[in-house]
C-alpha cells in the first residue's frame, strides 16, 4: 500500500465512549475523514478501545499494517474550551477512573524502562497558528493527563522512536465536549463536530507541509 513514503497514508485515531457518555466526539469526527485524501494522502481512521490492555496493541497493529507518514491521535477532554495540541507525553499511568474493562492503574509506567517523557513530533506551533487563521480556537497544552489519552500518546511516540524513521510524525490532540454532551454538563464549553472535522483537515494539511515548526510563544505560567 505504501512502499513509497510519498504515498504513505495518514492514520487518525479516536476513542470509544467512556465515563458514562453515550458517544465520543473524537471518534465521531475522525471517522468522517476515513477514505478522504488530504495533501494527496489517504486518510485511514481507527477507533481505539478505552482499555489499557487493548489500545496500544491495536495502535501497533495499525502502524504495522499501514506504515503511515503521519499519525494524529484524538481524544476528548471534557471541560476544555478549545482544541488542545499536546506537547509532552509522560511515562505514567495514574487513572482517576477505571477504564471500560475496570482496570485502574495507579503510578505505573506506560512502558517499563522507557524514558520519562517524549515531546510530540508534530509542528505544534504551526498547527495552532493554522487553526487560529482558520478561525478555530486552539491552544498548546503542556499536559495530556495521566489516563488513556496520555497512555496512547506516550505509547505512540515510543513506538515511532523504536521504528527509527524520523520522517514519520505523531502526536495527540484533545477536543472539548460536543454540544450534546455539554448540554448535560452545566456550564461546560463545547465545540461542534463540523468545527472539529475542519480542524482535523487543517492540522493534517499543515503537518504534512510544515517541515520546520514556527517559533511562536506557546508556554504557560501554570
Amino acid at each position: 500500500m505504501n512502499a513509497d513514503f510519498d504515498q504513505a497514508p495518514v492514520l487518525l485515531t479516536g476513542f470509544a465512549p467512556f465515563g458514562g457518555e453515550a458517544s465520543n466526539p473524537s471518534w465521531e469526527a475522525v471517522q468522517r475523514l476515513h477514505g478522504e485524501r488530504i495533501g494527496g494522502r489517504l486518510v485511514v481512521a481507527h477507533c481505539l478501545p478505552v482499555a489499557y490492555a487493548g489500545c496500544l496493541p491495536q495502535l501497533r497493529e495499525r502502524l504495522d499494517a499501514l506504515r503511515p507518514a503521519l499519525v494524529l491521535c484524538i481524544g476528548q477532554a471534557g471541560g476544555r474550551a478549545q482544541l488542545s495540541i499536546e506537547r509532552i507525553a509522560i511515562n505514567v499511568d495514574d487513572a482517576r477512573i477505571p477504564d471500560n474493562q475496570g482496570r485502574q492503574p495507579i503510578d505505573e509506567p506506560v512502558i517499563a524502562g522507557g524514558p520519562a517523557a517524549y515531546f510530540s513530533s508534530l509542528p505544534i506551533k504551526a498547527l495552532r497558528a493554522a487553526l487560529h487563521e482558520a478561525g478555530i480556537p486552539a491552544e498548546i497544552s503542556q499536559s495530556a493527563g495521566t489516563y488513556l489519552c496520555n497512555h496512547v500518546f506516550y505509547g505512540l511516540l515510543h513506538e515511532l522512536h523504536l521504528r527509527g524513521d524520523a520522517r514519520v510524525r505523531g502526536g495527540f490532540i484533545h477536543i472539548p465536549y460536543s454540544p450534546a454532551q455539554a448540554a448535560r454538563h452545566a456550564g461546560a464549553p463545547s465545540l461542534d463536530g463540523e468545527h472539529v472535522v475542519r480542524a482535523l483537515r487543517v492540522m493534517v494539511e499543515t503537518a504534512l507541509t510544515t517541515h520546520v515548526d514556527r517559533r511562536l510563544a506557546g508556554g504557560a505560567e501554570h
